[in-house]
């Protein structure tokens, strides 16, 4: 099987994807547990920031979302990997709209963390740069196809 960009591309964003899941799935895992709690690498109060008020959305944690949106990616492009066919105009439509959807999720929760809970997530931030990524990578093969 010769590897287009199309298929690195997807590859990555299913190892990103799956990145994110453990990140995602280790916060949620420890954010609670008493006996090996979360530990932040950096100097901040990752606690502070994962039991804040900002840390649900509609009553529902946000590493749970997290969990959800990187487990749907992770899935959605191991299953594309092998098809090396352009995606459907409403499915590259929908994978765009979602990883917007969350990179700028990710993006407002960075902003509550740098101006109203004046602290930070290490967990968090790597998150955000792989949503980052993802959306990126999701873009880009659309970016340079639409160039003349």
């Amino acid at each position: 099987m010769i590897f287009s960009n199309n298929i690195l591309i997807r590859l990555t964003i299913f190892i990103l994807g799956f990145c994110g899941f453990m990140v995602a799935k280790h916060i949620f895992k420890r954010k609670n547990d008493t006996e090996k709690p979360l530990v932040c690498p950096l100097k901040f109060d990752c606690h502070k920031v994962v039991h804040s008020d900002y840390s649900k959305l509609f009553g529902v944690p946000v590493d749970i979302f997290g969990m959800i949106y990187y487990g749907f990616i992770s899935v959605f492009y191991l299953f594309f990997i092998f098809r090396p066919e352009p995606l459907p105009f409403i499915l590259v439509n929908f994978l765009i709209t979602l990883s917007l959807m969350a990179f700028l999720f990710s993006i407002y929760l960075i902003i509550v963390q740098i101006f109203i809970l004046k602290n930070g997530c290490f967990w968090c931030i790597i998150s955000t740069f792989i949503s980052t990524f993802i959306f990126i990578l999701t873009l880009l093969p659309h970016v340079f196809s639409s160039m003349p």
